[in-house]
């Protein structure tokens, strides 16, 4: 008997998480906000429903990929939210990116309506969403995680038992705070390269098969040679990452100077009007400070 899925949130990455699911045997149902995200999905074979509540219904494990914790609130506890048509026992799983402390306080309200809930935030970006090499990592009990590998087999090829509920938010939160930090150095000093007159393809050259070279500068110097910002999540979407390792630091009294000045960064750019482009749009702020452009040179 097939294993009965469902699957919210059809976005960049969970259309594609849900797309691997369906290439295996399970039973997949779907719903989004999206009626052609929607249609995406049930023209690969997977089943529509008309509310997450009806999903729940017919669900034994439910996966939610959701822009952040305010949507994943209604999606659960609102009008027809899965909470409406939940089964004792029955499987949540969070793969999206939610603060770390709701996902503590979110986890013990559904205990309290008999539902087993863990977080299970992915990184990888769109391309390994794609290709179902994304690393997972698992927040939650060891048994229900045994229990749902076979699925998240299917979505990433390296998952890791961070802890109780919570700590796998906490360590995405980790790796996306270190992620931007490097965005918002190289909004800094690839404007700096190019007034002071070295040629950026050169400046790239060295940066990205040098010491210098990160993950962030593999994939936003090209972008932003080309003068491309549409790779990835909208800077707006993707502020919540920077607003929860703060509010940590805050609530825990740690100190991290050089994540303030990376958020200082980042809110400039989304003051500037920058937050519907990708992060590599950081630059941006800086390049009009100088009054120069870190662009391929023009033949």
């Amino acid at each position: 008997m097939k294993q009965k899925i469902g699957f919210i949130g059809l976005g960049t990455m969970g259309r594609w998480m849900a797309g691997n699911l369906l290439k295996s045997d399970f039973d997949i149902t779907v719903f989004d906000i999206s009626k052609d995200a929607m249609a995406l999905l049930t023209a690969k074979g997977a089943k529509k429903a008309k509310s997450p509540a009806e999903l729940a219904r017919q669900s034994d494990w439910i996966f939610l990929s959701l822009p952040d914790q305010n949507v994943s609130e209604e999606v659960v506890f609102g009008r027809e939210g899965i909470i409406c048509g939940s089964k004792k026992n029955q499987i949540l799983v969070d793969l999206g990116t939610s603060n770390y402390m709701w996902t503590k306080k979110f986890s013990d309200r559904l205990k309290e309506n008999g539902i087993c809930f863990s977080d299970a935030p992915v990184t990888g970006m769109e391309d390994r969403a794609k290709e179902a090499s994304l690393t997972i990592m698992f927040g939650g009990d060891k048994k229900i995680l045994k229990k749902i590998s076979p699925a998240l087999e299917k979505i990433g090829n390296k998952i890791v038992h961070m802890g109780d509920v919570g700590s796998g938010q906490l360590a995405k939160m980790i790796n996306n705070t270190l992620f931007n930090i490097h965005i918002a150095a190289l909004a800094e000093v690839l404007p700096m390269a190019a007034e002071l007159g070295l040629e950026p393809e050169k400046v790239a050259q060295v940066i990205n098969t040098g010491s210098g070279q990160s993950f962030a500068s593999k994939v936003f110097i090209p972008k932003i040679l080309d003068d491309r910002f549409d790779h990835g999540y909208p800077m707006n979407y993707a502020y919540k990452d920077m607003v929860n390792v703060c509010e940590i630091s805050s609530h825990e009294k740690i100190p991290i100077p050089i994540v303030y000045a990376a958020f200082s960064t980042y809110q400039t750019a989304l003051k500037s009007g920058y937050g519907e482009e990708d992060k590599g749009s950081m630059i941006k702020i800086f390049e009009k400070l100088l009054k120069i452009k870190f662009r391929k040179t023009k033949n």
